[in-house]
């Protein structure tokens, strides 16, 4: 069965959120992580600034969080967590294969185009955060790895190496997610969906 996304652990360790209240201080404090670093770059955001976005005090900050640093780390894994459950959510009941993996591409186009700043955020990880940025294309490619493997299974996908696969893929998808989610919204979803449809067919369907 293909790996489902586990959930992040947001705050810093030992600050987790016990109630509804606390959860959603957390989630604002986040988004609004996501804006400040998706807009100033990590050197640059600061907490207060943070803080100032998600209209909360600053001493709310270090309920959840010790530092800047520990909110960039956790700000990737929430980012990481919704690409995986976007992914999730877009995988029709009884499809596998090629055409799965098409309606996963185009719910991750729309995904870039409604979140920009996933990428100036996931590179600055590669230093500001270099072992969550390995876990972030890790996870994506084991999951898109289980999903190879199930669809070889069910007669879909043409038996091969699914770790390089998905390794391929999972570039493919984060450049066509740039090149038509963050600069260009001009083409429709499906159809840029459908192109790869047709060319992964010829490399990975059962003929």
């Amino acid at each position: 069965m293909a790996t489902d996304p586990q959930p992040a652990l947001a705050a810093s360790p030992g600050k987790e959120p016990r109630t509804a209240r606390g959860r959603a201080t957390l989630r604002k404090l986040l988004d609004a992580a996501a804006k400040e670093f998706g807009e100033l770059g990590f050197h640059a955001a600061s907490i207060s600034g943070i803080t100032r976005r998600a209209g909360t005090a600053l001493g709310s900050f270090y309920t959840y969080f010790d530092s800047k640093e520990a909110i960039f780390s956790a700000l990737v894994r929430d980012m990481s967590q919704s690409v995986a459950e976007a992914a999730v959510e877009a995988m029709p009941s009884g499809v596998w294969g090629v055409a799965r993996e098409r309606e996963i591409l185009a719910a991750f186009l729309v995904f870039a185009r409604q979140n920009k700043e996933i990428y100036r955020i996931i590179d600055e990880a590669e230093f500001a955060d270099p072992a969550s940025y390995r876990a972030h294309y890790q996870d994506a490619a084991a999951r898109i790895a289980a999903r190879l493997d199930e669809s070889v299974q069910q007669g879909q996908v043409t038996p091969g190496d699914n770790e390089v696969r998905a390794w391929a893929l999972m570039g493919m998808n984060v450049f066509l997610g740039l090149r038509y989610g963050v600069w260009d919204e001009s083409r429709p979803t499906g159809e840029v969906a459908a192109a790869i449809e047709a060319l992964l067919r010829d490399g990975l369907a059962v003929r």
